[in-house]
């Protein structure tokens, strides 16, 4: 795992990520309310990657032209925004947000099999594969055993978000090529590459210009591309560089005891005592997976 400046402040913005992909789940089961799923997405990407290139532009930056860099834009894209956020937008049609969450969480698993049994980039640690472990009790805690109960009874809107889920873990990895760059150019470059992909899909299949969205699921939209996409990409692409593609990942694990805290704050909801346990459990599953070893800390 790469040796990181400041660990609380990477833990910080792990934090951050978590919220904001959190609340994703809840803006796009409002936005495929009245808007088509690839046309959602795609007005998700283009909004995001506007934004993104307009910091580039206010910070004096500029895009590689290079070929080969934006031949893994555009891999990346596949992986990260267009195939997954599609997934998980048409799956939101008929699933609840909360399940898709709970399913989307599973990212790390596949994350620490892909590095485990075929790049091997990073070493497989018992420590690793404790937070795995961890993580997923903690999950089921947070959750409860009822909340599963919807298993099965739309099994091919799931199977989507599982496949969006090991899209994430390949992008989570293939994410380390983009090392050295700043990590917002990564971040535009593919959502850029996925709103190219997307766009055209959108005026075929959708003829956007027939729509009649609600306020609600524009709001929703600006939202979910403006600081569940865009915002979130950039501390994404950071966190690869510092803690590593399973470490960063495992803010997956965090997205629901995320979402479970604003409920209990803001709509005055309540958890069982076994959540706390839950909550105590991921905590431990994602310290075990991107702190550093006490032999490395030191070092730095």
């Amino acid at each position: 795992m790469p040796n990181t400046p400041n660990m609380t402040k990477e833990l910080a913005l792990l934090l951050a990520l978590s919220t904001l992909w959190g609340a994703s789940y809840t803006f796009i089961k409002i936005g495929v309310e009245t808007i088509p799923p690839v046309t959602l997405i795609a007005l998700r990407t283009l909004i995001a990657g506007l934004v993104l290139l307009g910091v580039l532009r206010w910070r004096g930056l500029k895009l590689p032209r290079g070929g080969a860099v934006w031949a893994r834009f555009l891999f990346q894209a596949c992986l990260n925004s267009a195939i997954p956020f599609t997934l998980i937008a048409w799956a939101e049609q008929s699933t609840d947000a909360g399940l898709a969450a709970i399913l989307n969480s599973t990212t790390p698993i596949f994350a620490f099999l892909m590095t485990a049994l075929i790049t091997r980039h990073e070493p497989v640690t018992a420590r690793k594969l404790f937070g795995v472990g961890a993580g997923l009790v903690g999950i089921c805690m947070v959750i409860g055993v009822e909340a599963l109960s919807g298993l099965g009874k739309g099994l091919v809107p799931q199977l989507a978000i599982v496949l969006a889920t090991v899209c994430y873990a390949g992008a989570a990895i293939f994410g380390k090529n983009f090392r050295g760059l700043d990590p917002i150019m990564p971040a535009a470059g593919s959502l850029v590459c996925g709103a190219a992909l997307l766009i055209p899909a959108s005026l075929i299949v959708d003829r956007p210009w027939t729509l009649a969205p609600s306020l609600g699921s524009v709001l929703a939209l600006v939202a979910l591309s403006v600081f569940s996409t865009a915002l979130a990409f950039v501390i994404y692409f950071r966190l690869m560089q510092t803690l590593g593609s399973v470490g960063a990942t495992s803010q997956a694990y965090l997205r629901v005891p995320v979402g479970v805290a604003i409920g209990v704050v803001f709509l005055g909801e309540s958890l069982h005592p076994s959540a706390w346990i839950g909550l105590v459990c991921v905590i431990a599953g994602v310290a075990a997976m991107t702190l550093p070893a006490r032999r490395k800390l030191a070092a730095a």
